[in-house]
């Protein structure tokens, strides 16, 4: 008994700092985002992250020697979700930037994901959501609004932008219901390397049509590809498809009602972006509200066949 007693506890530690290693590696995206594409194109810039992602995979391929998808079928599921993350999700954030919407406005409409998650999971992956969930999901998306509005008054300046960025959100959600519902197992490495070769597949060529695809090579532009690629693409996305097959769909996506805080809490560190006092006030409703729904063990239980 002690010693399963402790086996739990062990589980639950590494789960929860992966949970806060993936909320830390994917805040810190949005400001390193913002300082590399004022020195390369969006797509241009997601085309050398993956092409830098699939050459740091390619040694750990060879090395490592990991099982491959075992059907067509399982192919097909890995490539889906590698499009909706990689391209849907990350190439629209990014085009909606260069469309004229600013980051606040991107990172509150993402944060939107975990209602959607909580709203759809019942109907797509048999997953049920309780009463105190909910009401964790609207404190938390309370938080993370008045977090955004107070640091940027969330002004739009094209409607092409908030568009991509309501693309940006489906593609997310759309990623998270899929692996849950046909994702396998795959080895972290093969699903990355899957991943980020339909990232370049497909972003690589719209970047030679749509972009001027010339990059200021500068050590500042170095360092936030360094941490795009290792931070965002190889840690933080395999963080969540993992914690994704761990634990159900609408819990994990609840993390993501951390994101708009820390990314503000990031860039006031980084970029000296000034936080206002209704800022931080707000921050303690995103925290209680997503403590709220991730934590509470009694309010979602699995549906019987």
């Amino acid at each position: 008994m002690l010693q399963a007693n402790a086996s739990t506890q062990h589980t639950s530690l590494k789960t929860f700092a992966a949970k806060m290693a993936f909320v830390l590696l994917w805040s810190g995206g949005f400001s390193v985002a913002k300082i590399a594409v004022g020195y390369a194109p969006p797509l241009t810039l997601l085309a050398l992250r993956y092409g830098c992602s699939i050459c740091v995979l390619i040694p750990l391929f060879i090395i490592t020697r990991p099982a491959l998808p075992k059907s067509r079928a399982d192919w097909m599921h890995a490539c889906v979700v590698g499009f909706l993350v990689q391209v849907i999700y990350f190439g629209m954030s990014y085009l909606a930037f260069k469309a004229g919407a600013s980051a606040g406005v991107v990172a509150v409409i993402v944060s939107l994901q975990p209602v959607l998650v909580a709203a759809l999971a019942p109907r797509l992956v048999g997953e049920r959501v309780g009463v105190r969930q909910w009401l964790g999901l609207g404190l938390g998306l309370i938080g993370a609004t008045g977090v955004i509005v107070a640091r940027s008054s969330l002004s739009v300046h094209s409607m092409s932008g908030l568009l991509l960025s309501i693309v940006a959100l489906i593609g997310m959600t759309a990623a998270l219901l899929y692996e849950k519902r046909f994702g396998v197992g795959q080895h972290p490495v093969t699903a990355n390397l899957i991943q980020y070769s339909v990232g370049l597949v497909f972003c690589g060529p719209l970047a030679l049509l749509l972009e001027d695809v010339h990059v200021e090579w500068t050590g500042t532009f170095i360092a936030a590809l360094g941490y795009l690629v290792i931070g965002n693409s190889l840690i933080a996305i395999t963080l969540l498809l993992a914690l994704v097959r761990a634990g159900q769909a609408s819990r994990i996506a609840s993390l993501f009602f951390f994101i708009p805080p820390v990314a503000a809490v990031l860039s006031w560190m980084l970029l000296n972006e000034v936080m206002p006092p209704l800022a931080w006030g707000a921050m303690v409703f995103a925290v209680a509200g997503v403590a709220l729904a991730t934590w509470s063990t009694s309010s979602v239980k699995p549906r019987k066949a």
